[in-house]
């Protein structure tokens, strides 16, 4: 079953956006690089709920999380606006390999990756920033690579910009990939997370998303929960979602 299959889960609606919990390995709308996939959020959103859907940003193919659509053209030109000037607050949620450090903030340039059949210069690096905060860690007796034991981190991030692939990019530079990345991931760690618990999926979620509404300049907030598989990493390598007043909490929810 495609994950087109299932009805999309919406997070939050009005009369001008939509937020929606898109499932991992479903592309958010199909662009001339993928022309040959059928299945888009966009177009299983506007069948669901019967009108045109206007996409105003993108979640990877591999992520799963909350992704806003707009109802109509204006509110998709207000809230683009607020998404180029970077006033859109965006929270992650990753496993990663090794222990990643408490608490980070990557500034580090990056190019724009580029399809060389349609724009064969690179552009110079733009600014990136990517707030991380640790979560957890697991240290398995398992000798994934080089070393007798295997170490995971489970790790909040909040990009500050908005570059393509930038907390994947961002966590490879710390030396701290994603765990099921198969472009900047460690091909050993993905096997072994796919041949032990069955999970191939990129271990990155959008677990939350804020903006000003354009239209009332109201705070809008919205979450959405990890889905089963990631779930069941968490669980199985006995880790808890933050709960409560905690740190964990207190970054996901801050402004």
């Amino acid at each position: 079953m495609s994950a087109a299959a299932e009805p999309i889960a919406i997070l939050y609606s009005d009369e001008h956006y939509v937020v929606v919990d898109k499932p991992a390995g479903l592309l958010v709308h199909r662009t001339a690089v993928d022309a040959r996939e059928r299945h888009s959020l966009l177009q299983a959103l506007r069948n669901q709920i019967g009108c045109r859907v206007y996409p105003i940003h993108r979640l990877d193919k591999a992520t799963s999380g909350a992704v806003v659509f707009a109802l109509h053209g204006d509110a998709a030109n207000r809230l683009s606006r607020a998404f180029r000037e970077e006033r859109i607050d965006k929270r992650y949620v990753a496993v990663v390999r090794g222990w990643a450090p408490e608490q980070a903030v990557v500034d580090w340039p990056l190019r724009d990756p580029v399809d060389p059949r349609a724009q064969p210069r690179r552009a110079e690096p733009r600014p990136a920033v990517t707030e991380l905060r640790r979560l957890a860690l697991v240290e398995l007796p398992v000798a994934v690579g080089r070393y007798a034991t295997a170490r995971y981190s489970l790790v909040a991030s909040r990009p500050r910009s908005g570059r393509q692939h930038q907390i994947r990019r961002h966590l490879k530079h710390l030396r701290h990939p994603v765990i099921g990345d198969a472009n900047y991931g460690d091909l050993a760690h993905n096997r072994f997370f796919r041949n032990t618990l069955g999970v191939g999926r990129l271990l990155l979620a959008a677990t939350a998303i804020g903006f000003e509404h354009p239209y009332t300049g109201l705070a809008v907030r919205v979450r959405a929960p990890l889905d089963d598989s990631f779930r069941r990493v968490v669980q199985e390598l006995g880790w808890q979602a933050p709960t409560g007043d905690d740190d964990a909490a207190e970054f996901l929810a801050r402004p």
